[in-house]
């Protein structure tokens, strides 16, 4: 994984879990220096965060951290299951393309391998980042329906509305792995429905798929009493 996708992975884990609380100034030297690495790829994931509405770039210099609330990000997930469970639905009823189906296996057959190993590795993560991206821009494009790539795209400037918004905590790497490996099982359900267009069951399928980012959290809740956790 480059330096920039770690740094970038790093600082949302930070903002989101309230390491780093709204309201706090970020600028690229101090941060930089926190993470041990030079300012490019500190640079990059600011331009990024910006763009996922984690961070609020400041009329001088610098940028500032979103008041983020578990409401917010449980709101945009929630706009963001009904859009993309609405073209999972469209595309089911179309029925898949040759191209379209050769790309969502290739998407499921990339990512299965690294569920065989105890751990994952930077490199995992990349990989599961990228075809994890491929896998839903397929659906999306997929319906051909213009409105819902613009109302996509306008809810993923919420906190953690993208799907490219990849978050692990290495803190707790067991429930981390756990998580992407349901999201996994689950994309392979929805090609499942998808190639039988079953589009009820595909629309349905998505819209759960969309709350994978807070399984994590749900998980360490059950298993620590008291947890107040955030995402």
């Amino acid at each position: 994984m480059s330096s920039g996708q770690q740094v970038l992975i790093e600082l949302r884990k930070m903002i989101i879990s309230g390491e780093i609380p709204g309201g706090a100034r970020m600028a690229e030297i101090p941060t930089a220096e926190m993470l041990g690495v030079s300012r490019q790829p500190v640079r990059m994931a600011f331009r990024l965060l910006e763009q996922e509405g984690l961070l609020l770039k400041n009329p001088t210099r610098g940028y500032t951290v979103r008041e983020i609330s578990p409401k917010l990000i449980q709101d945009a997930l929630e706009v963001r299951g009904v859009l993309e469970g609405l073209a999972a639905k469209k595309l089911a009823e179309k029925g898949l393309t040759a191209e379209q189906h050769d790309q969502l296996m290739q998407c499921i057959t990339r990512i299965d391998p690294i569920f065989k190993k105890p751990e994952l590795t930077d490199a995992d993560l990349e990989t599961y980042h990228h075809y994890n991206t491929i896998f839903h821009n397929t659906i999306i494009h997929g319906a051909e329906n213009i409105a819902i790539v613009q109302a996509l795209s306008k809810n993923n400037q919420l906190p953690m509305a993208s799907a490219q918004a990849l978050t692990f905590d290495k803190n707790n790497p067991l429930s981390e792995i756990r998580r992407l490996h349901h999201a996994h099982i689950q994309h392979c359900a929805i090609f499942n429905a998808l190639k039988n267009r079953d589009s009820a069951r595909a629309e349905s399928l998505m819209r759960e798929h969309s709350l994978v980012v807070t399984l994590g959290d749900m998980m360490r809740s059950i298993f620590t009493p008291g947890s107040n956790s955030h995402i």
